[in-house]
């Protein structure tokens, strides 16, 4: 038997009694010897490797539907298709099956039992079922006519035979129809309850060629009136399915499309609708009776689909029309919505399909179409346009990224579609805040590194994130810091409140995966601060999305983000709203706690000795919990051990020669004791002298003058971030922590400055404190935060490459000559 090649899809039916595409390929029929027969052989269209070899078994039963699909099933509960591109190949393949079976190439099945019960596997069925005769289709035959049917359906044998009675009694089923009309005209109510049951039973058939007769046009409205005869229900009950898709299901003819494609939607449109909607609920026994009204939906909306993509002046007429700037409102909500219900269809579409259809789209102008609909007054038509991008960020979001870093030089900062988008969801109208809604999750998408890929000489999450961090972050905070000026000066109406919340659920985001930007930004900003404002909101659940963004950025467990939040007695608001509630059992209340017990876990000392000694006499008072009593403990004995170990020994320390760059958990044991020398400080009579070197000791006082200095520099230049204890309080230092090996290890939060342009932090006073010590001038560190040219996959790494060159910032500490 020579081969012959046809092209064709193969698909699989799932679980869920979906169809699942499993590649294209061209088909052949041939001796397997493997197999010992003729077997059905699919190979690859890309790479031609096999998809599907399948032994042409003489007792399986396969049917031909719609002149170009090959459905049959192999074992239990797995069931193939086979959709050609022309019918001649379908023609050919069905040749080839039916000669292997023995079976006449002109009918549509190839054999009588299709499935059996687990019962009748073991009876003897030597015998077939005799054929089964049909009653005269009139009033008084169908009594008999319904009970026929419902005998039928429980047995697969003979639900076979009825169904092929029907195929070959031309016009049975318009004869019946003939009968509901004028049952219908006379109101005669047990005849047309009759044929409710007859015609629901004809669907639990459950067979292609059936609906073919069912849904022509000359019958669909009469099929679905039999249906709406429900027995059981009133009058008033009765729902009207045929007035509606006649009168208000209205086709709009938005682009002139060919008539055999017209008639497609027309079919698939209303079939879908009996699908939903008309036919009443399957019970446990009909579940699974209805798998091939739903595979003819599936293959109507593919073929329409395809027909569509495959049309380009249609594509050219709709994108040419949605890229224009002056077209009216009505008629772009018009195309947006034809574009929107096309790209609902897509969604059927297996992801190789997919792919190529969302290609199609990108390679006419979707993004750019989408940019000028976007900010349409029409809600349906905005609500489409949001859809449509959903869609096509939720597919491939990478060629969402790349028109936006093809637009970031040649477009205004306001027209990027990044800043569209973040634009229609800072203004959502919505009660509900809907396309909001949607808008996040779509810039979520479109941020997440996790599906941003490194292609040669280029990478993907560095370039997009520079350009969101630097284009469009101020744009999307902009609500948040206007609200948060003041507590006084909040806005608490709902609408606002509910739009700070997603914002703060997208900053969270970025803190979890943006470490390096969204640090940068953090401190320049210095957006901690803003945004715990939001805790003394009335709105619960704005309080509780500040608290959770402060609660991410300390599970990062960064020594920068927490000297950061000690000198900025960011723990104050928490404190407050701690203490308002009162020890009410609500989830703020267990939030907080929950916060705390982290610090107590991870026994982060500058934190824990932090937040004791400037809220424990309020801490101290909760008592229906122990994690207060348990943070307490932990910080007297960092005390005690303090006490017990005696002051430290600073030269040594000044000449380690480990790298600034390091893991920010990994304390050493000066780091740990730096805190407590601060406190200590403070009384300078009661701490020993340290051994220092001659030439370090005669320093003391120039250094104290320094110190007194940057105290007063970053008290003129951020008056706020000084306030409290802690690191505020660096310009009135004992000299003697000078010497102190903690100089190389504490870095103060780094003050805003108008003229910095690039976004990352100013030089901290603790490196120009290192810098003069050492008599080396100006130094630039690494390690707390990243420079320009450092890409997120480069943070952490140990990387010596650059070092010691003109445009490198020196990475290692300056060595004492």
């Amino acid at each position: 038997m020579t081969d012959t090649r046809r092209r064709v899809k193969l698909y699989a039916l799932n679980a869920e009694r979906q169809w699942d595409d499993r590649g294209t390929g061209h088909v052949s029929s041939s001796y397997v010897d493997r197999l010992k027969g003729i077997s059905l052989l699919v190979r690859a269209e890309a790479d031609g490797s096999l998809l599907l070899e399948s032994k042409i078994q003489p007792d399986t039963a396969y049917q031909k539907q719609q002149d170009t699909l090959i459905v049959w099933s192999e074992g239990d509960n797995f069931d193939l298709a086979l959709s050609f591109q022309e019918k001649a190949g379908c023609d050919e393949i069905w040749e080839k099956i039916c000669q292997v079976q023995g079976k006449d190439p002109s009918v549509d099945i190839t054999q009588d039992v299709v499935e059996e019960s687990e019962d009748e596997r073991f009876e003897d069925v030597s015998d077939p079922a005799p054929p089964i005769e049909l009653p005269t289709p009139e009033v008084s035959k169908l009594e008999e006519i319904q009970e026929l049917f419902a005998s039928c359906l429980g047995m697969p044998i003979r639900r076979e035979k009825m169904a092929l009675a029907l195929e070959t009694s031309e016009g049975y089923i318009k004869r019946l129809l003939i009968l509901f009309r004028a049952a219908e005209a006379e109101r005669n109510m047990p005849v047309l309850h009759r044929l409710f049951h007859i015609f629901k039973s004809i669907f639990l058939l459950n067979k292609n060629a059936i609906f073919e007769l069912l849904f022509v046009e000359e019958c669909i409205f009469d099929v679905v009136g039999c249906l709406e005869y429900e027995p059981g229900l009133e009058e008033s009950q009765r729902k009207n399915h045929r007035g509606y898709l006649r009168e208000r299901a209205k086709y709009q003819e938005v682009l002139q499309i060919p008539s055999d494609l017209l008639l497609k939607v027309h079919q698939t449109y209303r079939v879908q609708y009996i699908h939903d909607s008309v036919l009443p609920p399957p019970s446990a026994f009909e579940e699974n009776m209805l798998s091939t009204l739903s595979s003819f939906i599936f293959f109507n909306k593919v073929e329409i689909v395809t027909l569509i993509s495959e049309d380009m002046q249609l594509l050219n007429e709709l994108f040419s029309e949605l890229k224009t700037r002056g077209i009216g409102e009505s008629r772009r909500r018009d195309l947006v919505l034809f574009l929107k219900e096309l790209c609902a269809f897509a969604q059927n579409l297996q992801p190789q399909s997919r792919e190529l259809f969302y290609k199609t789209l990108t390679s006419h102008g979707i993004l750019p179409a989408l940019e000028l609909s976007l900010p349409i007054p029409d809600a349906p038509a905005k609500s489409a346009a949001i859809d449509v991008l959903t869609a096509v960020v939720e597919f491939s979001p990478t060629v969402v990224r790349e028109y936006c870093l093809n637009q970031s030089g040649a477009t205004d900062d306001e027209d990027l579609l990044l800043n569209v988008i973040i634009g229609e969801l800072i203004r959502d109208k919505d009660p509900g805040l809907g396309g909001a809604v949607q808008l996040s999750g779509v810039l979520r998408l479109l941020i997440d590194p996790e599906n941003m890929v490194a292609a040669l000489n280029k990478s993907e999450k560095a370039d997009f994130l520079n350009l969101f961090y630097k284009q469009s972050m101020h744009v999307l905070i902009e609500p948040l810091l206007s609200n948060t000026v003041s507590e006084k000066e909040m806005d608490e109406d709902l609408c606002t409140a509910q739009l700070l919340w997603l914002l703060l659920e997208l900053l969270t985001f970025c803190v979890e995966h943006h470490s390096y930007h969204i640090k940068s930004y953090i401190i320049n900003k210095d957006l901690v601060r803003r945004v715990l404002v939001l805790m003394s909101s009335s709105h619960t659940f704005l309080v509780l999305g500040a608290l959770r963004l402060l609660r991410k950025v300390l599970a990062l467990k960064d020594d920068l983000y927490n000297r950061y939040i000690i000198k900025g007695s960011l723990f104050a608001p928490v404190i407050e709203a701690f203490r308002k509630n009162n020890g009410r059992y609500n989830l703020l209340d267990s939030a907080i706690i929950e916060l705390f017990d982290f610090l107590k876990a991870d026994d982060t000392k500058l934190l824990v000795s932090h937040v004791m000694e400037n809220y424990g006499d309020v801490l101290e008072e909760v008592n229906y919990v122990q994690t207060f009593r348990f943070l307490k403990l932990k910080y007297e004995q960092s005390q005690e051990r303090f006490k017990e170990r005696g002051p430290i020994e600073s030269v040594p320390a000044l000449l380690r020669t480990s790298r600034f760059r390091r893991d920010p958990r990994q304390l050493d044991e000066d780091e740990e004791m730096w805190f407590n020398d601060e406190e200590e400080a403070e009384d300078p009579d009661t701490l020993p002298a340290p051994r220092s070197p001659p030439d370090i000791l005669t320093r003391k006082s120039n250094m104290d003058e320094e110190l007194d200095s940057i105290g007063k520099l970053l008290d003129k230049k951020s008056p706020e971030a000084l306030t409290g204890r802690g690191l505020g309080s660096l310009g009135n230092r004992s000299p003697s922590l000078t010497i102190s090996s903690s100089l190389s290890v504490p870095a103060a939060a780094p003050v805003s400055n108008p003229e910095n342009k690039s976004g990352l932090p100013s030089k901290s006073m603790f490196q120009e404190i290192f810098a003069n010590y050492c008599g080396q001038g100006p130094v630039t560190q690494v390690g707390l935060v990243d420079y320009d040219g450092d890409s997120d996959d480069e943070e952490g790494e140990e990387s010596d490459e650059g070092i010691g060159s003109d445009d490198s910032p020196i990475s290692k500490r300056p060595k004492l000559s």
